[in-house]
């Protein structure tokens, strides 16, 4: 099985190169040692390059491809905002070894690129599935015409990729949904065991058709779950959703939903057991019950600046954990549900709000700017000691000067770190207090309905 892909480049080409080609990621173990470790910069054998530290180039030297392909691109004077592509070609874990990989690797970026570009590859032994690295040159050594990443360009790496894998009898991806429009980040998501927002819909779809009677209580059903039907377009979409979901693109079509209608419709054994039944009607209502034990109310503020931030993350994550950890309980809100699989983030901003005393959006607000203060700092700092270093009185005086500045890089890396995770929960706290909101008000309205049949 061969996964390809491939996206542009916008400004650092070299980085995007020291990547690619990054001994720790590119060495295999049994290969490793203090010599060769120390020998990999300075490599000039192309043949040894390739056999052991598996990168090789392709109209260009492995050792120079930076410098060969910038000027290609000063050559023809297009140095534009694409500098470079970098794609993949991932393999089934276990099924080739690092010799296979790259040959298969540079066979492809051969019969892709080979005939105009100049192509980086190489293969990364870093992760359970070796996969190949790919960073091409946009820009043709032979003419200066630029590479032009049409969708055509992707599905033909695809094809190449399964031809050559076929030719070395490996397994490829057949109708795979990870080449479908729109499907990619889904693959992904499925691939991590977790569930998307059209699997959650899907789930929603099949339990009210299971015993709706009509399109108008087949509507009812979904709204009481959060969502809304266009009976028009024949879509459903929740709240904070972006876009509205096609039921025809999860596997309903009007048709289906109909005589499945129909045929509840003529059960009345069914009719008559169901008539009354909730959406989801639950035993307990987690986010309620919370609520009343820490004796906080989700209407306490409508001003999203001076909510209790590390509340409101306590209350999501604690109303996540007991849904999954009894059977008799669901979360009623579609988007709560999606929030599901970003529970571990979530747990890492909670401690970062308890461990820096983060009650309200103010005191995450006072944090960030210590934090972009601090950082602007060490920042201003560590530039000045660069500008010692170029212009050095001593060699002891740059040597000292370089320790300060690797120190004052060190400082800054966990500055950074802060501040950009106090940026990430100040933009989120807002989302998060709605899907808590939208939770609430669903639970009370079964919470009623579960009253008044049970009169």
């Amino acid at each position: 099985m061969a996964v390809t892909g491939f996206w542009p480049v916008f400004k650092n080409l070299k980085a995007t190169l020291d990547y690619a080609d990054n001994p720790d990621k590119t060495t295999a173990p049994e290969y490793l040692d203090e010599d060769l470790y120390a020998a990999l910069r300075y490599a000039e054998n192309d043949d040894k390059t390739d056999r052991k530290m598996f990168v090789g180039g392709i109209n260009c030297s492995a050792q120079n491809a930076y410098a060969e392909m910038i000027a290609v691109q000063r050559r023809f004077g297009l140095r534009g905002k694409v500098v470079g592509y970098h794609g993949i070609q991932s393999f089934r874990e276990g099924e080739v070894t690092p010799e296979q990989a790259f040959a298969i690797g540079k066979e492809t970026a051969r019969r892709m690129w080979g005939e105009w570009y100049q192509v980086l590859v190489t293969v990364h032994l870093n992760t359970d599935n070796v996969h190949c690295h790919f960073v091409v040159n946009p820009v043709s050594f032979k003419d200066g015409a630029k590479f032009k990443n049409k969708i055509g360009d992707h599905k033909e790496l695809r094809k190449i990729s399964d031809e050559i894998c076929r030719e070395h009898e490996l397994s490829v991806l057949e109708n795979s949904d990870f080449y479908s429009k729109g499907k990619k980040k889904e693959y992904w998501v499925h691939r991590a065991g977790k569930k998307t927002h059209r699997d959650y819909l899907r789930e929603d779809v099949e339990y009210c058709l299971s015993f709706a009677t009509s399109p108008r209580e087949f509507e009812n059903q979904l709204y009481a779950l959060g969502y809304t039907l266009d009976p028009v377009r024949f879509s459903v979409k929740a709240k904070h959703w972006e876009r509205a979901v096609r039921l025809s693109n999860i596997g309903f079509s009007k048709d289906h939903v109909n005589a499945q209608l129909r045929q509840n419709a003529e059960n009345r054994y069914r009719l008559f057991t169901l008539e009354y039944r909730p959406p989801y009607k639950p035993k307990k209502f987690p986010l309620e019950d919370e609520l009343r034990k820490l004796g906080f109310s989700i209407e306490h503020s409508y001003d999203t600046a001076t909510i209790l931030v590390d509340t409101v993350f306590y209350l999501v994550i604690t109303v996540i954990q007991i849904v999954a950890q009894l059977a008799d309980v669901m979360l009623l809100s579609p988007d709560l549900r999606t929030a599901e699989k970003d529970l571990k983030e979530l747990v890492a901003d909670y401690h970062f709000l308890k461990e820096n005393g983060i009650h309200s959006v103010a005191d995450l607000q006072e944090n960030i700017n210590e934090n972009k203060a601090q950082l602007s700092d060490l920042e201003r700092e560590r530039s000045n000691i660069s500008n010692r270093i170029r212009r050095p009185k001593s060699p002891e005086e740059q040597t000292e000067n370089k320790e300060r500045r690797k120190a004052i890089s060190k400082q800054i890396k966990p500055v950074r770190e802060r501040l950009r995770r106090g940026e990430r929960i100040l933009e989120k706290s807002p989302h998060l207090y709605e899907l808590l909101k939208q939770e609430h008000e669903l639970e009370k309205k079964a919470r009623a309905r579960y009253k008044e049949r049970g009169r």
